[in-house]
């Protein structure tokens, strides 16, 4: 049947796909339309079981299907740039799921071939679109903590799974790369400017970081301080402290639809802040649907995930050489 929908495939039968896949199913502009698989009866068995209408038994049949308007890319991070320049290369636009590159050299081939085919191609982020991230950016631009000072986040879980890919360098495995983003990207949207200079210490297992600590310095001495980890019980939290109040959220990555932040002011009183959200991950499908359909700016722009890549490469640069790193180095 004809629909006015746009057609989404996505690459893969991903664990991460039961997140997005109940949102595309109930957009009012959005469909799913096709799953792809290296192996054509898993993508069939998976596209049975999700209610998929079109299963493939290759990434590159998906592309090739003219009907797809949007690709999701859930692969394993070392093939995001590829599979996502692939699908910018074959007409579709692209989300892709973060880290959306494992280097500066990755980002800038991937924006020359949304620039260069006209795509809308966009890092998913699924806390950025949350009300709760903006009610924060709200309070951190209208004053309320007066001036920031001091960030700090953590992001953790046990990962007891072998076999898992993050476990492996090859595949851009590392809990920097898989966690660690998160709290980087959080303090880089509240504060709204690009670092100036990183620090970090990593403690390595099988290749890859198990646990990652990090200094990154803002512009007018605002200072993160975060830690990631696959080896430490599950944490997940943000901290932002000014001159005269501070803000605390104790679910900034993954918020509920009803969350709760705490504004605690100087003198220690402390304020309940109630907010209410769509479902994650709805408005993240929303955000997309409407830069393909209305040439709107997506919310997590290239630009943006061109900093945030810059500032991992240069934690993990700072990590390996046991010095500071500027972000203009990264350039060099």
């Amino acid at each position: 049947m004809k629909t006015n929908k746009l057609q989404w495939g996505i690459l893969s039968t991903a664990n991460i796909n039961r997140a997005l896949i109940p949102h595309l199913q109930n957009s009012a502009h959005s469909e799913l339309r096709a799953v792809a698989s290296r192996d054509l009866g898993r993508a069939q068995a998976y596209a049975l079981k999700k209610g998929i209408p079109v299963a493939y038994g290759s990434y590159e049949a998906l592309l090739a299907d003219p009907a797809i308007d949007i690709i999701y890319n859930p692969l394993p991070n070392h093939l995001h740039a590829e599979w996502s320049i692939k699908a910018m290369q074959a007409g579709k636009h692209v989300l892709c799921e973060k880290p959306i590159a494992l280097s500066l050299a990755e980002m800038d081939a991937m924006i020359a071939a949304a620039q260069q085919n006209g795509r809308v191609l966009t890092e998913a982020f699924m806390y950025r679109h949350h009300s709760q991230t903006l009610q924060v950016q709200k309070l951190a631009a209208e004053g309320a903590l007066g001036e920031i000072r001091l960030m700090r986040g953590h992001f953790s879980f046990n990962m007891e799974d072998p076999d898992n890919v993050r476990w492996d360098p090859a595949m851009g495995g590392g809990s920097l790369w898989d966690v660690g983003c998160y709290p980087v990207s959080y303090a880089r949207t509240v504060i709204g400017q690009a670092p100036l200079e990183v620090f970090g210490w990593q403690e390595n297992s099988v290749g890859v970081d198990t646990t990652f600590a990090g200094l990154v310095r803002f512009p007018n001495d605002v200072t993160l301080h975060f830690d990631c980890s696959f080896g430490l019980p599950l944490r997940a939290e943000m901290e932002i402290a000014g001159s005269q109040a501070s803000l605390f959220i104790p679910q900034p990555f993954k918020p509920e639809a009803q969350s709760v932040i705490y504004l605690k002011g100087d003198e220690g009183q402390t304020k309940e802040i109630q907010i209410q959200s769509n479902p994650l991950y709805f408005d993240e499908v929303e955000d997309m649907a409407q830069a393909v359909l209305h040439g709107t700016q997506p919310r997590v722009s290239l630009a943006d995930s061109r900093i945030n890549t810059a500032t991992l490469c240069a934690l993990y640069r700072s990590a390996q050489t046991n010095q500071p790193v500027k972000l203009s180095d990264m350039e060099s």
